[in-house]
């Protein structure tokens, strides 16, 4: 499963920019596919999204970049054996500095100042969060789209990887489009109904008569 920068906007609070900093200044990069130059994609994985919630968390903190970078740095220096610093361990900060606690100990290592703890960013619940974001974009939504005096249900999908939402009649085969919003989307599949209608009117008024 792979998303790509507006899904992670949605999902994580960064903003677009945000990310595109973060990513060109080598913060978090996405793992699935990186841009390779104007208009390109960026696909980020699932670990990703973990990781930038973990960053957002921080900054809505108070913690800056700098000290975030900072930290990760003292982490991959003195703890080489944790791979991804973002995904393996604790943060606990005051809003100025930034503390860690690791699985391998129970003691806090205070990496930037001393300070009243006021926020503890845990993993466990981030990931449930994300996971809670990602479940919500993947179910479907039904809705009813009324033209020419009749009601069509149409199903709503969320598109992980292009972005915005795809949208579907299922009693009109191949009929199909898609939207950058939910009203968007609604507002495309109707235009796709009316047209398929008109296309294929004679077989839909036999279908109806069966």
């Amino acid at each position: 499963m792979s998303f790509n920068t507006k899904m992670v906007s949605k999902i994580t609070g960064a903003t677009r920019r945000q990310l595109d900093h973060w990513d060109r200044t080598f913060l978090i990069k996405p793992s699935v596919m990186e841009a390779s130059g104007y208009g390109s994609v960026r696909l980020y994985s699932f670990n990703d999204l973990i990781q930038t919630k973990v960053i957002k968390t921080l900054k809505d903190a108070g913690i800056s970049l700098q000290k975030i970078r900072k930290a990760i740095w003292w982490l991959k220096t003195n703890m080489p054996d944790i791979e991804k610093p973002l995904l393996n361990v604790k943060f606990v900060t005051d809003g100025t500095g930034i503390f860690i606690i690791t699985e391998h100990s129970k003691e806090i290592i205070d990496v930037l100042n001393q300070g009243q703890f006021i926020i503890s960013v845990a993993l466990g619940q981030i990931i449930e969060e994300v996971k809670g974001e990602v479940k919500a974009l993947h179910n479907e939504r039904r809705y009813e789209v009324r033209l020419m005096g009749r009601n069509y249900s149409v199903i709503l999908h969320a598109d992980t990887e292009d972005g915005g939402y795809w949208v579907e009649c299922p009693e009109l085969p191949g009929c199909a489009t898609q939207g950058d919003t939910i009203e968007e989307a609604l507002s495309m599949i109707r235009d796709a109904i009316g047209g398929y209608i008109e296309v294929t009117g004679d077989t839909v008024k036999a279908q109806k008569a069966l």
